[in-house]
């Protein structure tokens, strides 16, 4: 779009002494001629350019006007290319490349070398999330609707959304929106989803409710309990839930009380703490667990080894 050239151009001749209408053509991938018209408009929307001609020529901005009027300081701009980085990590059509390239005045492949902090969002399998979120962010700038196959612990489903976020939270990315056959909103983990595609269909008008996160609260109309873990574990329930929810006994060992989707999920949950983990209450929850852990036993008992 035209309006993006004219602020990337912009960009440059604030933070550059001077540029080339030929080093611009190349940048963002238009003609001489284009870049031309492009600085006119610049010029005709109040700001002070100046081209000069010959050897050591070029277009710049006025000294004056640099000095007092710069639009982003090398700290802004180290910051929005550290964010443009992030997203990149998870795209594969280039995009937040091009831009970082159009944005920044010097080779953004050593921004590495100079920035402190990396942030990379991708998976293990960058291309099962990437392709994804391509196309969940192409469906919601049509507000279009999505489907796919949806794997929860509660059993394999359809599922039709009007998807509003696209979430990195948890360590994972997730989609947000209203789920048709719920008549709900809903939070959907994208490596959980198969066969996603757009489907044409517009989404309704409706009033979209702010999103809240919530590292307790996993679905509207969980389940509670009471879990006691070692403290020999305190690393990961403090990586997993921070440090102001949970409590300590006398021994330290830590106290959670948990709201959680559903009980198969949450019994899976805690199997994963191995004998670190207790659940104190409900006392139905206990025996279930007890029942459950029973089965384990016969079944590797029994087993031939």
């Amino acid at each position: 779009m035209k309006i993006d050239r004219l602020i990337g151009i912009l960009s440059i001749l604030l933070q550059k002494d001077k540029t080339t209408a030929s080093e611009l053509a190349e940048k963002f991938e238009v003609s001489r001629r284009t870049i031309l018209r492009d600085i006119d408009d610049i010029s005709r929307a109040g700001i002070p350019i100046m081209t000069e001609q010959g050897r050591d020529g070029g277009i710049s901005v006025m000294e004056g006007f640099r000095i007092d009027r710069t639009l982003l300081s090398e700290e802004d701009m180290r910051s929005i290319l550290s964010g443009l980085q992030s997203l990149n990590s998870v795209s594969e059509n280039g995009r937040y490349r091009q831009l970082m390239d159009k944005l920044s005045p010097k080779r953004t492949d050593m921004m590495n070398a100079d920035n402190h902090i990396i942030i990379d969002l991708s998976s293990w399998d960058r291309s099962t999330v990437s392709d994804k979120i391509e196309l969940i962010k192409a469906a919601m700038e049509n507000s279009e609707t999505i489907s796919f196959t949806y794997y929860s612990p509660s059993g394999e489903s359809r599922r039709t959304i009007e998807p509003y976020h696209l979430i990195f939270q948890w360590s994972g990315w997730y989609v947000w929106g209203y789920c048709t056959k719920r008549c709900d909103w809903r939070l959907f983990k994208l490596t959980r989803i198969t066969e996603l595609i757009r489907t044409g269909e517009k989404c309704a008008k409706r009033e979209v409710p702010e999103y809240s996160c919530d590292k307790l609260l996993h679905a509207k109309g969980g389940i509670t309990a009471e879990v006691r873990f070692d403290k020999s574990v305190k690393w990961r329930i403090i990586d997993e839930f921070g440090t102001e929810l949970p409590r300590y006994d006398d021994e330290g060992n830590i106290l959670l009380s948990f709201t959680w989707a559903d009980v198969p999920s949450f019994y899976q949950y805690i199997l994963t703490f191995g004998d670190k983990a207790e659940i104190i209450s409900p006392e139905e929850y206990r025996e279930e667990f007890y029942e459950l852990l029973k089965n384990i036993e016969v079944k590797y008992g029994t087993a031939d080894i």
